[in-house]
């Protein structure tokens, strides 16, 4: 998304009843720079194994995701970050 601003994450982190913190910003921006690097928005599976080898010390899991992006985190995610949900798995 075009118009997409810390901002617009945050609205619609609010409507989701989500509060952002700085570990949700980790993920959102690595989501947003693997979309414009690859041009293609990164499966749930490909988001975690690609951010715990870059963040070795900072780990993601499924579970994790699913605690701090609530119901639906898989769209919550992609929602939040104003990138495509994925239309094919890669992984």
């Amino acid at each position: 998304m075009k118009n997409w601003n810390k901002n617009f994450a945050i609205n619609i982190a609010r409507k989701k009843k989500i509060i952002l913190n700085d570990k949700h910003w980790d993920i959102i921006y690595f989501i947003r720079d693997f979309y414009y690097k690859y041009k293609i928005s990164p499966s749930i599976n490909i988001l975690i194994i690609f951010f715990n080898k870059k963040n070795i010390n900072n780990k993601i899991s499924l579970n994790y995701l699913n605690l701090i992006f609530k119901n639906k985190f898989d769209k919550n995610i992609y929602k939040i970050s104003g990138i495509p949900y994925p239309n094919k798995c890669l992984l």
